[in-house]
């Protein structure tokens, strides 16, 4: 059986979020609930008469035909025919590295990023080469990084845009320019979009891949910026011959996703506009605490991200970030990831799009303990 590394990420959320008192790794826009849901369609009694008569059968094995149509509008030139509906974004990579990777293929992934991209292709077998981001280049990768490290065997470069931990997001031009690399071998480009669609700016939506290149897979859900990870449903966009080859892969896995999941996903994405203007408020609102706190607290620094809905916030005390986080967890019941879960130490990852006043407690709360830190030290 192929060996896989422990996922450092999900791990650390497993032990502790369910017993913090003020959580500031959660990544998910603050969730909705299902009333707040239902009330969208504008009438409840008829949503409820209609989905009770639902036959809780499989359903359509893909997503239902509606529902890959209203995803298939959040690009610019797809169709229902280039969407299929996953469990969650997390089972539409899984799916994805299934169906592109085998032993001895040679993947770029581009980090830190969702360890998914790395450790999947290499538990295949894969040789994967790593583009590391820099802060000093405000976590934008650098093409000529990117073009080091591809070679002409390279089957897959995997993104994440917007990124996930540091909030980056690559602009157009420069993922025309990635594309211009990937085409010249041939390689594939694999894109987690699943912070898309809360840019800090204008719209809130970035570029997708899908739409920039004939190779370009995406992976969204609507955990992150619509608020329902309790949904579990997420998709792939990509060309439709690649999605017959996932296919064969999802029946040894996952089937359908539940009939009621599609049903609930289908409200929310017929009222996207409504949800995604309270995440974009909600980030908005919220990464200006962020950054007003990060610019009067003494001791950390970060690269204010451009969308998403976390940050990756750099320290300058002398300790690591899991000791960092488990001593904030035990004095003062603040919750961030560590930094180290993405091989950056000396950083916490926060995530700055749920409760507001969950966040101002908890920075205040972090102050305390990074003030106390620097009044030991000295």
């Amino acid at each position: 059986m192929a060996q896989i590394e422990a996922f450092a990420v999900e791990q650390w959320m497993n032990a502790y979020e369910d017993s913090c008192r003020f959580n500031l790794a959660e990544t998910c826009v603050r969730s909705l609930t299902v009333n707040e849901l239902v009330d969208l369609t504008g009438d409840r009694a008829a949503f409820w008469e209609q989905l009770g008569r639902t036959q809780l059968t499989y359903g359509p094995i893909t997503g239902s035909p509606r529902l890959r149509e209203l995803v298939a509008e959040l690009y610019e030139h797809k169709s229902a025919d280039d969407v299929m509906i996953t469990h969650g974004a997390i089972g539409a990579n899984s799916l994805v590295y299934s169906a592109l990777v085998e032993a001895g293929d040679h993947v770029v992934t581009v980090v830190p990023t969702y360890q998914q991209h790395y450790s999947i292709p290499e538990s295949m077998g894969a040789e994967v080469g790593l583009v590391h981001l820099r802060a000093d280049d405000d976590w934008l990768p650098r093409l000529s990084d990117i073009a080091a490290a591809v070679t002409a065997e390279t089957k897959v470069i995997a993104l994440n845009n917007p990124n996930n931990p540091t909030g980056a997001l690559i602009p157009r031009t420069q993922l025309e320019a990635i594309v211009d690399i990937a085409r010249e071998v041939g390689a594939w480009i694999v894109c987690d979009e699943v912070y898309r669609g809360v840019d800090q700016d204008d719209d809130g939506f970035t570029a997708s891949i899908v739409d920039l290149y004939e190779k370009g897979i995406s992976t969204g859900s609507m955990s992150k910026p619509y608020a329902l990870a309790g949904l579990r449903l997420g998709w792939i966009v990509g060309p439709h011959d690649f999605l017959e080859s996932v296919a064969t892969h999802r029946d040894y896995t996952t089937i359908s996703v539940g009939r009621i999941d599609d049903a609930l996903a289908v409200v929310a994405l017929e009222n996207r506009a409504t949800i995604l203007a309270r995440s974009r408020a909600t980030t908005r609102e919220n990464l200006a605490i962020v950054d007003a706190w990060v610019r009067a607290q003494p001791g950390v620094s970060y690269v204010k991200p451009q969308s998403g809905t976390t940050a990756l916030i750099g320290y300058d005390a002398a300790i690591d970030s899991y000791d960092f986080c488990r001593r904030l967890l035990d004095e003062h019941g603040v919750m961030f990831t560590p930094g180290d879960a993405f091989d950056i130490p000396r950083t916490v990852r926060i995530g700055f799009a749920d409760d507001t006043e969950t966040l101002k407690t908890g920075l205040a709360l972090t102050s305390e303990f990074l003030n106390s830190l620097h009044s030991r030290r000295t």
